[in-house]
C-alpha cells in the first residue's frame, strides 16, 4: 500500500487526487491511503439534506460518497483509503465497521475510549462525536473515507446538522484529552497500522 502524506490542501486537490488513484487501483495498480488536512470546506454526500446546513450563506460541495453534511478543516485527520474492495470481500457494510475499529483503536492509541452507535455511522466518545465515515465506490474501488478530530476549531459545526444529526455535539481528542494533540501524531499512527489492520479484517483475495 501506498500512503500519500497530502499536507494542508484545498478540497478539490484531494478529489483530483483521489480519482487519479481510483483509476490506478481499476487498472491494477497498488492500493493507497491518502491522509490529509483539508483547508476550511463543507461537504455533502449524493444523497444529503441541504437542509441541515443551518447557515444560509454556506456552500457545501456535492460528492458521491456516503453520510449527510459535515464540516473539514485544519485539525482534522482525514483519510481516504483508495481500496480495491473487490479482492477484499465486497461488503462495503463490513468496510463501514473496519473504519470504526480503526478509528476507535487511533483514539485509543492517544488514551480516549471510542464507541459505535447503533443505527449509526461513526465514533463518538461521552462527550460527543469524535470521527465521522463517508464512503464511495467505484467498480468497487473505494474513495472517500474518514474524519478524525484531532484539535479542530469546532465552532464551524455550529452551522450545521452535522452528519444529518440535529444537536450532535462535537468533540475531538484534544478536548477529551484536555491538552492539544498534534495531527502529525496520529498521522503517523495511522500510516503505520491500517494496513495491518485492514488485512487482518478485510483481507485480500
Amino acid at each position: 500500500m501506498v500512503i500519500h502524506d497530502a499536507a494542508v490542501i484545498g478540497y478539490p486537490e484531494a478529489l483530483a487526487l483521489q480519482e487519479r488513484l481510483v483509476g490506478e487501483v481499476q487498472q491494477g495498480g497498488e492500493e493507497a491511503l491518502i491522509l490529509l488536512e483539508h483547508t476550511p470546506v463543507y461537504t455533502i454526500g449524493a444523497g444529503g439534506d441541504s437542509g441541515n446546513l443551518l447557515d444560509p450563506a454556506i456552500t457545501a460541495h456535492r460528492v458521491n460518497r456516503g453520510g449527510d453534511v459535515t464540516y473539514h478543516g485544519p485539525g482534522q485527520l482525514v483519510g481516504y483509503p483508495i481500496l480495491d474492495l473487490g479482492r477484499r470481500g465486497r461488503d462495503l457494510h463490513r468496510y463501514l465497521r473496519f473504519l470504526e475499529l480503526f478509528l476507535i483503536e487511533m483514539c485509543g492509541s492517544m488514551g480516549v475510549a471510542g464507541f459505535t452507535v447503533p443505527g449509526k455511522t461513526g465514533v463518538w466518545t461521552p462527550g460527543g462525536k469524535i470521527a465521522a465515515i463517508g464512503v464511495g465506490v467505484r467498480r468497487w474501488v473505494s474513495m472517500h473515507g474518514f474524519c478524525l478530530n484531532v484539535a479542530p476549531d469546532i465552532s464551524p459545526f455550529q452551522s450545521i446538522n452535522p452528519c444529518g444529526m440535529r444537536d450532535c455535539r462535537i468533540t475531538s481528542i484534544s478536548l477529551e484529552r484536555g491538552e492539544t494533540v498534534a495531527v502529525g501524531e496520529l498521522k503517523k499512527l495511522a500510516a503505520a497500522r491500517f494496513e495491518t489492520l485492514l488485512n487482518t479484517h478485510l483481507p485480500s483475495r
